[in-house]
């Protein structure tokens, strides 16, 4: 009885019509980057098989995003562990190698089961990859690297965001498998979304 009353006290008729539109609404919603742009954000770990089977996906889609539409990669940390994959992220963006290596590191990961974790492991994952080890080694030890990392920290509990992967448009709105009732969903209820704030405009 008390799992049934607080399960009620937690339900409102708007948190259930937005679990039938797919998505549930952020309170209080986060501000965007660039406010004359539909923000739209994604949050993963390379070591979640649902977010590598989602990627795919996320690949054509961003081949066909209206250009008022910006997509931002958000590794989200939840662990120790969480937290060295997406600092393997923040190291290949501050060395400009994203786009070469973010599908290896989910392959590498997913695929071929290697963990990836450890300063030396990854020096050689970006070895492999054409970036030197000195240079490597410098982005993954600097303070940009480090701040995004404790950045990131925080970032998911902002948008309430308890598993991956999840979608975020305008700050406003989480879409996730389970508010979506699918994977395949996500992206269709994130467009529907991007088309009724695209009006707001």
């Amino acid at each position: 009885m008390l799992k049934i009353i607080a399960l009620l006290g937690l339900l409102s008729f708007s948190s259930l019509a937005n679990a039938e539109g797919g998505y549930e609404a952020i309170t209080p919603a986060q501000p965007v980057q660039n406010p004359d742009k539909i923000e739209v954000i994604e949050f993963f770990w390379y070591g979640c098989p649902h977010c590598y089977s989602l990627e795919p996906a996320m690949v054509e889609w961003l081949k066909t995003k209206p250009a008022h539409v910006e997509f931002i990669r958000q590794p989200a940390v939840f662990s120790d562990l969480w937290g060295k994959h997406a600092k393997a992220y923040f190291t290949a963006e501050a060395l400009g190698v994203l786009d070469k290596v973010h599908a290896d590191l989910f392959d590498a990961i997913q695929n071929k089961k290697q963990k990836l974790v450890s300063e030396d492991e990854l020096a050689k994952f970006f070895a492999d990859h054409g970036v030197k080890d000195e240079e490597f080694r410098s982005a993954f030890n600097s303070f940009l690297v480090d701040a995004k990392l404790r950045q990131a920290e925080s970032t998911g509990p902002r948008y309430g965001i308890s598993g991956v992967p999840a979608l975020i448009v305008n700050g406003k709105y989480k879409v996730t498998a389970q508010s979506a009732k699918s994977q395949a969903n996500m992206l269709t209820v994130v467009n529907q979304l991007i088309a009724q704030e695209s009006q707001k405009k």
